[in-house]
């Protein structure tokens, strides 16, 4: 059975778009499961989609933060990737954009937003509404820093995949 939305239209359980900002492009994916949906939560779906630059500031800034804990996906996701002896160094170099001085946080500032899997039936407290996919480098590399929100934007999880 297919959900309307007035923003997303006819959603099957599956509905994905290629969202334009920046020089960004990024997939946007809902997955939407008939009865486990409510307007509200596809509402704020719609919201989130509408404000994606603000909220992957969000997320990025909630990145920077973990850089003080040496054990966090974060850090260890930094240490692969600026690793001099990795094969791709070059690729990585070139992808980092900025040079503040600090190149932990450069690397952060410089990742591209891949993905947002939205999951409006995740709608509780400290549920993951949302994940953000992100990659330094990603034609060249293959780790990945993911980054899930709950409905009011607080990071909920962090994990690094590579």
């Amino acid at each position: 059975m297919a959900i309307e939305h007035d923003y997303f239209g006819v959603i099957g359980d599956y509905w994905s778009e290629m969202i334009e900002y920046g020089d960004q492009r990024v997939e946007v994916v809902l997955e939407a499961e008939d009865g486990m949906v409510t307007p509200g939560s596809l509402d704020a779906a719609a919201v989130l989609v509408g404000e994606l630059e603000l909220v992957d500031e969000e997320v990025r800034s909630a990145f920077v933060g973990q850089l003080d804990s040496g054990s966090s996906p974060v850090v260890r996701f930094l240490d692969v990737l600026l690793d001099a002896e990795l094969e791709q160094a070059d690729e990585i170099e070139a992808a980092i954009g900025r040079d503040s001085g600090d190149r932990q946080v450069d690397a952060l500032r410089s990742l591209s937003l891949l993905r947002v899997d939205l999951r409006p039936e995740a709608d509780g407290d400290g549920e993951p509404f949302a994940e953000f996919e992100y990659a330094l480098a990603p034609e060249d590399t293959d780790e990945r820093l993911i980054a899930a929100i709950d409905l009011g934007r607080a990071v909920v999880d962090v994990r690094f995949e590579g």
